[in-house]
């Protein structure tokens, strides 16, 4: 508070003329500086002959020139001579900058905490659009860095721009292999070594050139596919387009040298993923469990990948262990390429072919990963140091670690510690569970980069939320998606947590990514590579699909927006057993199906089913406490809507109810006094709640998760158990159900109830059924 009243009292201090050059320059006029009895140091900088020439006229040559120069200047401006800590400087400008942009430019709002996901995206309003008019002055190629604005807003975006140390540390246009590495032979060694071997997966997939006669094949051939048997990832289904699949098969044992990872990463794999290693594991294996093995074995060979089950109990640290290494190892073999083709380059004799040293997309952006939570995020920066740490002599430079921390981590003591949920909810909500986040990470061989802009990072690790409001939508002003022009992998995980809370931001990213942007950002098209030049990206990019269930929405994003040319290799593992076997309670169980032409006539045809055959026999007194399932927010608001005209007697619970709201409507059904509850997914997903007083249950349709049918059937022994004869659960489903159906009740059933179009009668008794 002692701040903010001060930055109000310096502003009341300011003339009109003052507080004007304030809000259009972001600084006040140098006359009104204050100026120390102790003279400055003073810095001469040279400037390029052309520097008058705004940034837009100047070519790329003299590009790289005019940015060392502007940030000399700017870093005599901004920095004291006096100061102990550079960081915590800059951390101080840029809240105090922040502030003051706020109090001048504001329109109101004085928010100090982090708001909601609504408040939060005008909230970052103000502040992109002054970081933009600051990026303006400076150069085109960071007219967009304004974008990877922190979601806190005592974290001002100025620090992108103030730290100058960083910028020029980790640009890859300014940098050669020689400064990045101590040794400079053995770097050259290592890079001439890797140019001598024609098999690395990371050169045969980013050097071969299509033609356009592949590229037609692509677009209008239907792919071939082919299926195998792998030992621990089941049946794997091949496709692609160009060519016959040739099926290949996971090395039972192979060396860690083998697989062409980068230098430091041969060393650093086996300790950092000794935790998931068995002592049964022979030696040759030490490095990778089985499951790994097969994941890596189809990653480090650029094909796209869907594994649909992931699980968070079980194999999800393993699998974001080794698609951290394979985006890692990607990162550092592309930036190494850049940076000995940098020295090639000046060293290169006057009128010789530069063609030779396109390494580079269009932006410097080559990973994006989509997960769903900040713990998630948190968790893959801390894998990523970890891979580059050698040992623990050797400490990597991370910058900006401790701001990341405070933002990313999570306190224990805000958790209620007496709240019980099942084990999967505690491992799927473990540590920050905040969805509306992205950072920008840039690598080096020794230093790593946290909160870099976007066009200055390799890496970008968002959630759909986050990435969403920066791309924006058509008609917005403020909207960027330039840098997903050259993504060269995408991780897509945890794919299943998106339908639990916007699907449409993942199809939104899709239809974004791998496009030519709208303005060249300061690229050096001599060093561009023909496939982003020919706009020819996605054919290329590499992406990395994970789950925990197969969904038609996901399988739709793995079938109809990825083209890469090397294919795509698919989980298909049937379920033998459903969930149903879980079942602790002896309830009948009756499948109702209902008839539709098409996916999208089933909508509309539950519905009538539903208040046309099933409703009426619920009506009745003695069929109360009857909870209604509904994974649909959509439908439940046209079930809600009904109900309401008809005047029925019942209450409702969904995911933006309050908390008094449920704790009554709780109340209201366990009581009786209610006599149907509509209950969403989506609450269960998040809340998890036991819900006493059921008698009856209604499917309205099957689960997304095929678990929760088995814990909403048990939710019925929370009742007396002297009322177990009444007790009724009745699912509704269709032909187009097909994967859920075998998730809940095992494949042999499932074909035998989609054969036949008879109701379906079950009983389970409690045991394996």
């Amino acid at each position: 508070m002692g701040k903010r009243r001060g930055g109000r009292e310096l502003l009341r201090s300011l003339s009109k003329k003052q507080k004007k050059h304030l809000r259009e320059f972001g600084e006040e006029h140098p006359f009104y500086d204050k100026v120390s009895g102790r003279p400055e140091e003073t810095q001469i900088c040279e400037l390029s002959d052309d520097s008058d020439k705004s940034s837009q006229e100047s070519d790329s040559e003299t590009e790289v020139e005019q940015v060392s120069g502007y940030h000399k200047l700017l870093a005599t401006l901004k920095t004291s001579p006096e100061s102990e800590s550079e960081e915590e400087e800059d951390e101080s400008e840029s809240e105090e900058a922040g502030e003051s942009e706020a109090e001048v430019g504001s329109e109101g709002s004085q928010e100090t905490g982090e708001a909601e996901e609504g408040k939060e995206e005008t909230n970052d309003v103000p502040e992109e659009e002054e970081a933009t008019d600051t990026a303006e002055q400076m150069l085109s190629q960071e007219q967009a860095d304004g974008a990877d604005t922190p979601c806190d807003p005592h974290h001002g975006v100025i620090e992108e721009f103030t730290d100058v140390k960083h910028e020029s540390e980790f640009s890859l246009e300014t940098n050669f292999m020689e400064e990045e590495s101590g040794d400079c032979n053995a770097d050259r060694k290592d890079s001439s070594s890797s140019q001598a071997l024609p098999e690395d997966p990371f050169k045969q997939h980013m050097d071969k050139e299509l033609e356009e006669k592949e590229i037609e094949k692509m677009s209008t051939l239907p792919k071939t596919s082919s299926q195998s048997q792998w030992p621990r990832l089941g049946q794997v289904v091949f496709s692609s387009i160009l060519e016959k699949q040739k099926t290949f098969k996971a090395d039972k044992e192979f060396d860690v040298k083998q697989l062409h990872l980068h230098k430091p990463l041969e060393s650093t794999w086996p300790k950092v993923n000794k935790q998931f290693l068995s002592t049964a594991e022979k030696p040759t294996d030490s490095s990778f469990t089985p499951l790994q093995r097969e994941l890596f074995c189809v990653m480090n060979s650029y094909r796209d990948l869907f594994y649909p089950e992931r699980s968070a109990l079980t194999n999800g640290e393993e699998i974001r262990h080794v698609y951290c290494l394979h985006a890692l190892n990607h990162v550092l073999k592309a930036n190494a390429q850049v940076l000995s083709n940098n020295a090639r380059r000046r060293d290169r004799k006057p009128g010789t072919d530069t063609d030779a040293h396109r390494d580079q997309g269009l932006t410097r952006p080559k990973v994006l990963m989509i997960v769903p939570f900040r713990e998630c995020a948190l968790r893959i920066v801390h894998i990523l140091i970890s891979l580059l740490e050698v040992n623990d002599k050797k400490k990597i430079d991370v910058s900006n670690k401790k701001r990341f921390k405070g933002e990313y981590g999570s306190d224990p003591e805000e958790k209620p510690p007496n709240l019980k949920r099942p084990e999967d909810y505690e491992a799927v909500f473990a540590g920050n569970i905040d969805d509306h986040f992205r950072i920008g990470v840039a690598i080096l061989q020794k230093s790593m980069r946290l909160y870099a802009p976007f066009y200055s990072s390799d890496i970008i690790i968002a959630s759909p939320l986050g990435i969403r409001t920066v791309i924006g939508a058509e008609g917005e002003k403020k909207r960027d998606f330039d840098f997903l022009s050259s993504i060269e992998i995408l991780i897509i995980d945890q794919a299943d947590i998106y339908l639990m809370q916007n699907w449409e931001h993942v199809l939104h990213l899709m239809k974004h990514i791998n496009l030519l942007p709208l303005d060249s950002h300061g690229v050096d098209f001599s060093r561009v590579r023909m496939l982003n030049l020919n706009n020819w990206s996605k054919y290329y990019r590499q992406t990395l699909l994970f789950s925990a269930l197969q969904e038609p929405q996901i399988n739709s994003v793995f079938n109809k927006h990825c083209f890469n040319y090397m294919g795509q290799v698919a989980i298909r593992n049937v379920p033998l057993t459903g969930s149903i076997s879980h079942v602790v309670v002896q309830l009948p169980h009756v499948f109702r199906r209902l008839e539709a032409d098409s996916v999208t006539s089933v909508i509309d045809g539950r519905f009538q089913f539903f208040i046309d055959k099933v409703l009426p026999e619920y009506r009745d007194a003695i069929m109360s406490h009857t909870l209604i399932y509904v994974p649909s927010y959509f439908d439940y608001v046209r079930l809600r809507n009904y109900f309401k005209k008809e005047d029925l007697n019942f209450t409702h619970i969904c995911e933006y109810t309050k908390k008094a709201a449920v704790c009554r409507a709780r109340r209201f059904f366990l009581k009786g006094e209610k006599q149907f509850l509509l209950f969403t997914e989506r609450f269960h997903f998040y809340k998890r709640y036991t819900i006493k007083g059921i008698r009856n249950l209604i499917f309205y349709e099957l689960p997304t998760y095929s678990h929760f049918y088995s814990e909403i059937c048990n939710m019925l022994k929370a009742t007396d158990s002297g009322v177990d004869a009444t007790w009724t659960c009745t699912v509704l489903y269709s032909k187009y159900d097909a994967q859920k159906l075998a998730a809940v009740v095992g494949i042999d059933r499932t074909a035998q109830m989609l054969q036949s179009k008879k109701n379906v009668h079950l009983f389970v008794t409690g045991e394996n059924d």
